[in-house]
C-alpha cells in the first residue's frame, strides 16, 4: 500500500555537430522559428507537481513542478547526480522498483493522479513509455516479435498486427532498414537501430507521454541524428521529455529546457523556459554558467 504523503516508490543537419556555446542560443532560435509555437498542440500533457524523490533517507529530488505539454520536446538537463534520471522515473513510478526508494508529490497524467489508490500501474507505464540509456531489446525475441511485446504483456487487441508492427517500425525511423529481416533477433541489430527498435515497442501500445533517459549518450553521431529524427516526428503526437547532457542536442531537439542542479543538498529546478531563452537568455546565473560551458 502507498502512503499517501510518501509513496514507495530540430533544425536538421546532416549529421550531430558540435556547436560553440554561443551559437547554442542561434540553433534553438532557429529551432522555434521553424516549427513555431507549440501552444495549440491537441491533447493533454503530463502535469508533475512537488516531487520529492528519496533513496532511504536520502533526498535525491526536492520540490520539482514542471508540466509537459503534448506536442512538445522537454529537455532535462545539469551536472551528472543532480536528480534528472531520478525525477523522469517518477514520471511513471518507475522509481518505485528501486528498493528503499520513495516519492512524495502528485504526478497528473488526463486530470488523474497516476499515483491516487488504486492506480492500474501497468496501464500507466504503457501511456507513459520509457526509453533507457542502454538499448534493452528482448535477446529471445524476433524484431517484429518485440515492437509487439507491450501488446501481448498488456493482452491488447489490435486489428492487424502486421499493420501495426510496421506503423511503429516506421514512426521509429526503422522500417526501411528491417523489413526484409523482421524476424531476426532483436539483439542482432545495431546499437541505434536496437536503440529505435525501443521506441518502436513503446509506440505499440499508444503512448501519451514518451520519457527517455539520455538515448543517444553511447551512439554513433549517424545512429544519434537518427534518433534525433525520429523524437521530432514522435512530438507531433505526445509530449517527449529527454534528459541529456549534450547542450547540443538539447538546442537541436528540445522546445523547453529545465535546468536542474543540486548545489551539495538534492536536486532542484532552477530554471524551466523555452529553450530559446535558456539558451539565449537565462534569467538565473547558474543557468547561464552551465551551458556555457563554466561548470558541470
Amino acid at each position: 500500500m502507498i502512503d499517501k504523503s510518501v509513496r514507495e516508490e530540430r533544425p536538421v543537419m546532416s549529421e550531430p555537430q558540435k556547436i560553440q556555446p554561443s551559437s547554442l542560443a542561434d540553433v534553438a532560435a532557429s529551432k522555434f522559428e521553424k516549427h513555431g509555437s507549440v501552444s495549440a498542440a491537441t491533447g493533454s500533457g503530463l502535469d508533475a507537481r512537488n516531487i520529492y524523490a528519496w533513496f532511504g533517507k536520502y533526498l535525491a529530488v526536492s520540490d520539482m513542478s514542471i508540466y509537459f505539454a503534448a506536442g512538445t520536446v522537454t529537455a532535462l538537463i545539469g551536472p551528472s547526480g543532480c536528480g534528472k534520471s531520478t525525477f523522469l522515473r517518477t514520471l511513471n513510478r518507475m522509481h518505485e522498483f528501486i528498493p528503499g526508494a520513495a516519492m512524495s508529490g502528485e504526478v497528473f497524467l488526463h486530470g488523474k493522479d497516476i499515483y491516487a489508490a488504486g492506480t492500474d500501474v501497468t496501464k500507466i507505464r504503457l501511456k507513459i513509455g520509457m526509453v533507457f540509456q542502454k538499448p534493452n531489446p528482448f535477446p529471445s525475441m524476433s524484431i517484429g516479435e518485440n515492437v509487439l511485446a507491450g501488446i501481448k504483456l498488456a493482452q491488447l487487441k489490435v486489428p492487424n498486427k502486421n499493420e501495426l508492427m510496421q506503423d511503429c517500425l516506421e514512426r521509429a525511423g526503422l522500417w526501411s532498414e528491417v523489413k526484409d529481416r523482421l524476424n531476426q533477433p532483436g539483439g542482432s541489430l545495431s546499437g541505434g537501430q536496437q536503440q529505435r527498435l525501443c521506441i518502436a515497442r513503446s509506440l505499440a501500445v499508444n503512448p501519451d507521454v514518451l520519457l527517455m533517459d539520455e538515448p543517444c549518450s553511447a551512439l554513433d553521431p549517424g545512429s544519434t541524428l537518427k534518433i534525433e529524427e525520429t523524437i521530432g516526428e514522435l512530438a507531433k503526437s505526445m509530449a517527449v521529455i529527454i534528459v541529456t547532457h549534450n547542450m547540443q542536442q538539447a538546442a537541436r531537439v528540445s522546445d523547453y529546457t529545465a535546468f536542474l542542479l543540486s548545489e551539495g543538498g538534492p536536486g532542484k529546478l532552477i530554471e524551466f523556459a523555452p529553450t530559446r531563452e535558456i539558451f539565449g537568455r537565462p534569467k538565473d546565473i547558474r543557468t547561464e554558467n552551465y551551458v556555457t560551458g563554466r561548470f558541470g
